[in-house]
């Protein structure tokens, strides 16, 4: 891994968590149960949440900007979440879910002149996304930013991660990776054990003949793990991935960009300290 896309990576191992609240914290079921919204599961609030920025969308518009989930899985879910709140209501849900998730977690540091610092310096890579051709990005970046830091930055990690996971769709394409082979070659490079995919709604017949057109292509051995050919793959989707992902960044110098890492560190603690996201992810956070 070169120096820049080590420093790429890093910047996305920081924000992630502070996006991913939205989707565990207990303030942002009640949000969602407060809208009707079933909150025995995550998916309805999940499914939700995170396309409520592309507008009432279908289960295909859904499928293909997501990318890793089954079309079964989405179609579960979508566009029924839409007659249950608009998607307006749940941006608005979502804005109060992350103001009360952000003060239970972080207290009177909202409020504080560290936060407010972190928050403008996150905005100013945020704002220099370019979002042509990423669809969740530019749905994300076309929204106004809040009034309030603690949210802002919530709202700039969102628009970098959404950037970063479209740049990622773009280089597992480029790969030859569909979407269920995407996941079962980022599993057989031990991302994540094939228990913690199976969320992404994909059968065992469908994950079994993804690993078969792995095995064929040389990528995969027959007990699941990947050959030579498929780690070097595997890096290399990461490397196109954190190439596509650097150019926000570029709009800090190296000398905010560190402060900006010195601010979220703390935070950062404090997100994977509450015990609220799950250990093991199919990010592949801690992994790659």
């Amino acid at each position: 891994m070169s120096d820049e896309s080590g420093r790429v990576r890093r910047m996305w191992h920081l924000c992630e968590p502070l996006h991913a609240v939205v989707y565990y914290a207990p303030e942002a079921f009640e949000e969602a149960a407060a809208l009707g919204y079933a909150t025995d599961e995550r998916w309805p609030s999940y499914f939700a949440w995170r396309a409520a920025p592309l507008g009432a969308v279908d289960a295909d518009r859904v499928t293909g900007t997501f990318h890793s989930f089954s079309p079964r899985m989405v179609g579960a879910y979508v566009p029924a979440v839409w007659s249950v709140a608009s998607p307006d209501a749940v941006l608005a849900a979502r804005g109060r879910a992350v103001d009360r998730a952000y003060r239970a977690l972080f207290g009177d540091r909202v409020e504080g002149p560290e936060l407010a610092e972190a928050a403008e310096l996150a905005r100013r890579a945020a704002s220099a996304a370019d979002v042509t051709g990423r669809p969740l990005a530019a749905a994300a970046a076309a929204l106004p930013w809040p009034d309030e830091p603690h949210v802002a930055l919530w709202h700039a990690a969102t628009i970098l991660r959404e950037h970063r996971g479209d740049g990622h769709v773009t280089a597992l394409i480029e790969a030859g990776l569909d979407p269920v082979e995407s996941l079962v070659s980022f599993a057989a490079v031990g991302a994540a054990r094939p228990e913690v995919f199976a969320s992404r709604g994909w059968s065992e017949a469908e994950w079994s003949a993804g690993g078969g057109r792995l095995m064929e292509r040389g990528l995969q051995e027959e007990d699941g793990t990947a050959t030579d050919a498929g780690h070097l793959l595997r890096a290399d989707v990461e490397r196109r991935t954190d190439e596509l992902a650097a150019g926000p960044w570029a709009a800090l110098d190296a000398a905010q960009r560190e402060r900006l890492s010195e601010l979220l560190g703390p935070l950062w603690v404090d997100v994977i300290g509450s015990g609220l996201l799950p250990s093991e992810n199919t990010l592949g956070i801690g992994k790659v």
